[in-house]
């Protein structure tokens, strides 16, 4: 489903038009995007949890020229999705 068909669903089924239910979806990003650059974690009951976690500076080693290269900290946003989610995903009734 790409942005174009997400948009047409969310204002179908809450009864807005097509340009609402895009600003509707770029403020509940931008609202998520800001959080995470806070470093906060999202959690949504029924669906999972968007955590921002710092992976650690490492060394990687080229399978060609076999150079070794340290690769800088840096930030990465991770989803672990919920019970609920899980077992819908998996064709559970519940």
């Amino acid at each position: 489903m790409n942005n174009k068909m997400f948009l047409d669903e969310l204002s179908k089924r809450c009864d807005m038009t097509v340009e609402e239910s895009q600003v509707l979806s770029q403020k509940l990003l931008d609202i998520m995007q800001k959080q995470w650059q806070e470093g906060d974690t999202i959690s949504l009951s029924g669906f999972g949890v968007f955590e921002v976690r710092k992976k650690n500076e490492r060394i990687s080693v080229n399978p060609v020229t076999k150079v070794r290269m340290l690769i800088p900290p840096k930030w990465a946003l991770t989803f672990k999705p919920g019970s609920m989610l899980k077992e819908k995903l998996n064709g559970k009734k519940l």
